[in-house]
């Protein structure tokens, strides 16, 4: 899993502490812990779900003591297509940030990892639907957040 999914865990610890060296770090830390507290896993659910819910608590962990997330990674891909377009950029970055922190999490897990709607909810601990139903709130106010900037 570490070699498979190194990027997509490094994108969605960017995501949480805001920093892409920092996110290296955290993916590291979480590994040697999910490796300390192996004999933990209970094999109630998959143990991708396990090993991701050790990486987001410990970049939640890592990010103690900011404020909040800061999403300013979510949508660089979005962003380096439109070259130049920093305005935007920020606008999207802003939009993200003012998210709950639950579904800026759950937007994180679906578009950096793309995990699968029952893996996120292992991950975060709330049920299927609550995941589908956050993150249809989440796009929804995302959509009303930048109406004017789609054109």
């Amino acid at each position: 899993m570490y070699e498979n999914r190194l990027a997509e865990l490094r994108r969605v610890a960017a995501a949480i502490v805001g920093d892409r060296e920092l996110a290296a770090d955290v993916v590291q830390d979480a590994f040697v812990r999910a490796v300390r507290q192996r004999g933990s896993f209970a094999g109630r659910g998959s143990l991708e779900a396990w090993v991701w819910r050790i990486v987001v608590n410990t970049a939640r962990d890592a990010r103690a003591g900011l404020q909040r997330i800061d999403g300013g990674e979510l949508f660089e891909d979005v962003a380096a297509a439109e070259r130049g377009d920093e305005w935007r950029r920020s606008v999207v970055r802003a939009a993200v940030e003012s998210l709950p922190e639950r579904q800026r999490l759950v937007v994180f897990l679906r578009v950096y990892a793309d995990l699968d709607y029952g893996t996120i909810a292992s991950v975060i601990g709330i049920q299927s639907g609550t995941v589908a139903a956050t993150l249809n709130a989440a796009h929804e106010r995302l959509r009303e957040l930048l109406a004017d900037v789609r054109s």
